[in-house]
């Protein structure tokens, strides 16, 4: 509103006289209305167009100045006009407290022309600065979210783009990454009840472990086809070889950490699950012999989730298993394979773990 020129205001008073000064003043520059009463303005106000600024008699019939500015503040449609009281009270203590109570000036009776258009040029300038700065940062508000909305969007194509390029070299696993990052999320979720993973389990470290959970296997860009791809068992030196998928993937993603120009929360996970998914509860696993809690949890979490959807998916070398005697063997695990408390969630859980394989499967194009 070019130098205030469009702004409206209401006048409140229940004197005509001084509605007819306050009018004849304004309505030269301003759009004006005016209200004989505190109901009236509480009507007038609470409608849209919504007032610039109210001009508030203190002493009015039935509900007063202080009344009407109370009802005005508790109404979200009406609580940031700016309201000058206007009044024959002219003590110190008066001001004070209409001040006090949150209006933005008070005038006292008789007004001066020059002096009342001066403080209202003032405080409809300082709305429209703060009416400016509102829309301001509403729109940067927007704007983050739209570029972080468009980070993470980036984010997700870069971290499946790695994950499909390790999944590459092992044609036979499909949909593998969708399934175990779903039965990840799902996990975690459920254990969010359980004695000593609420502190862990946070809403953010879950989507930090949903998002990194299909890097797990990385390293496999390192196994050379021979091994990866061998349709029988492997010998103990290929053996070996296989199980340093886990140092690789973690390696690389520790270069990936060292290279970014600040820190990447859920690549610090992604490292954890690709290094010590294939470790077991009773320290047999790969590749430090970890054991228990020692086992970081979300490691502990993808192990159980890559084991299930292993055993219920082909291979070259095996048959998938029905979800039946994959759950048994998962059952059959807890204490030595995976942590007990997860095994017990899962099987409380399981019909949603087979939902998930069912969305994903194989069979289904994603």
């Amino acid at each position: 509103m070019p130098e205030n020129s469009n702004a409206k205001i209401l006048i409140v008073d229940d004197s005509p006289e001084n509605l007819c000064v306050l009018s004849d003043l304004l309505q030269t520059q301003f759009q004006v209305r005016v209200a004989t009463s505190g109901e009236k303005a509480l009507r007038i106000a609470g409608t849209a167009p919504h007032p610039d600024l109210i001009l508030l008699d203190v002493m009015m019939p039935g509900m007063d100045g202080y009344q009407v500015f109370k009802h005005l503040r508790a109404d979200s449609t009406t609580r940031d006009i700016p309201i000058i009281f206007v009044t024959a009270m002219d003590s110190d203590e008066a001001q004070l407290q209409g001040l006090d109570s949150g209006a933005v000036d008070y005038i006292t009776k008789p007004i001066s022309p020059p002096i009342v258009m001066a403080r209202v040029r003032i405080q409809l300038e300082l709305k429209q600065a703060r009416d400016r700065l509102s829309h301001q940062n509403a729109w940067l508000e927007a704007e983050i979210a739209r570029r972080m909305a468009e980070n993470e969007l980036i984010q997700e194509v870069s971290i499946r783009a790695l994950a499909h390029l390790a999944e590459a070299r092992d044609p036979e696993t499909g949909n593998h990454i969708l399934r175990t990052q779903g039965y990840v999320q799902e996990l975690a979720m459920a254990l969010l009840d359980s004695p000593g993973f609420c502190d862990v389990l946070t809403d953010k470290f879950i989507k930090l472990l949903s998002r990194s959970a299909p890097l797990h296997d990385i390293g496999k860009v390192g196994i050379p086809d021979a091994i990866l791809l061998k349709p029988g068992p492997l010998t103990s030196d290929e053996w070996a070889v296989m199980k340093t998928h886990a140092r690789i993937g973690s390696e690389a993603i520790e270069m990936a950490e060292q290279e970014a120009a600040g820190q990447v929360e859920f690549l610090s996970l992604a490292k954890e699950i690709a290094h010590w998914h294939h470790e077991k509860w009773d320290g047999s696993g790969y590749p430090d012999g970890l054991s228990g809690e020692s086992i970081p949890a979300s490691a502990r979490i993808m192990a159980l989730a890559d084991v299930f959807d292993a055993l219920i998916s082909p291979r070259v070398y095996k048959a998938p298993m029905s979800y039946a005697e994959a759950r048994d063997i998962i059952a059959s695990g807890s204490g030595s394979h995976f942590d007990p408390v997860m095994v017990d969630v899962f099987l409380k859980h399981f019909d949603v773990f087979c939902e998930i394989a069912d969305r994903y499967s194989d069979s289904v194009m994603v």
